[in-house]
């Protein structure tokens, strides 16, 4: 199987035991029964490619600090947070951007290859499913890896702006201490006080990362094509993800109204265990090989 090439990295999985027999039985019952599964991916299947998550217990980014993702409003309205936010952005960048997809993310692609996977919605933003090579695929919340202008909307990619933070801060070096799940790192203030920020080459407007900030909503465009992938499915597995935001929420609840089976394979609590048909405890890359 082409998909036990990479090793995983565990520093920021949660502890769990070892997938139980009966377990991995039952799952491969409900992947079976399925013609068109619909799949929805979430922090927890990337953390074993060693990119933390915000919400797991003990490891995750809320557990391990006091610090909190950057807001919508907040990078739109202050040009100090944007400078902040792309200070961060580029020193974590060259490791964020060279991550690698785990067994998992492989996993679902050997599925969909087989036409056993409909469709899948990541709510991730690290692009791993694309570089698995997953194309039957909505990235709920955008991907980091593309940039875009707020005012003219020219798309570049993430690697290109790289390019010219580096020509506009030249003598610039900052020692990055922490990473965060989407690609930055922490910096004093002193630190991010010169760093000089692009505007788009376009027209000058605001270059932002094309991903959902918090306090920021997926578009209604989107939210319909999902719904529309949804419905052509007959079943919904849910595979690292404790389904916290109500942007993955939703379809979630819609499969529940159109008494989809439901099974989630996340390691802790999640928001749909008191109605799942099945509720697994494992890392996703231990347990979704196991299933033929």
């Amino acid at each position: 199987h082409s998909a036990s090439r990479t090793s995983p990295n565990l520093t920021f999985v949660p502890a769990c035991l070892p997938p139980d027999p009966v377990e991995v039985e039952e799952l491969q019952r409900f992947i079976s029964n399925s013609k068109r599964l619909f799949v929805m991916t979430g922090a927890g299947i990337s953390t074993e490619s060693g990119i933390p998550d915000y919400r797991s217990e003990g490891v995750g980014l809320y557990a391990r600090t006091d610090r909190r993702p950057v807001q919508h409003a907040e990078f739109v309205r202050s040009a100090s947070a944007r400078q902040r936010y792309w200070a961060r952005n580029f020193v974590g960048w060259p490791q964020f951007s060279s991550h690698q997809p785990n067994t998992a993310h492989l996993v679902l692609r050997d599925w969909e290859k087989l036409g056993k996977l409909h469709w899948l919605v990541t709510q991730n933003v690290d692009a791993l499913h694309t570089k698995a090579g997953s194309q039957r695929m909505t990235e709920l919340h955008g991907c980091t890896h593309r940039v875009f202008c707020l005012a003219c909307g020219d798309q570049i990619l993430r690697s290109e702006l790289q390019e010219q933070f580096e020509a506009l801060n030249p003598a610039w070096k900052a020692e990055a201490f922490g990473v965060a799940p989407d690609g930055d790192v922490f910096l004093t203030d002193e630190q991010v006080r010169d760093f000089q920020v692009p505007a788009c080459r376009k027209c000058g407007g605001i270059l932002k990362p094309d991903v959902t900030f918090f306090g920021d909503t997926v578009s209604q465009e989107k939210v319909s094509f999902v719904h529309q992938r949804l419905a052509e499915s007959d079943s919904m597995l849910v595979a690292g993800s404790s389904m916290q935001v109500y942007s993955g929420y939703r379809f979630a609840l819609a499969a529940r109204e159109k008494k989809l089976p439901i099974a989630v394979l996340n390691i802790g609590p999640t928001r749909l265990d008191h109605f799942a048909s099945l509720k697994l405890n494992s890392r996703c890359g231990e347990l979704l090989p196991l299933i033929v």
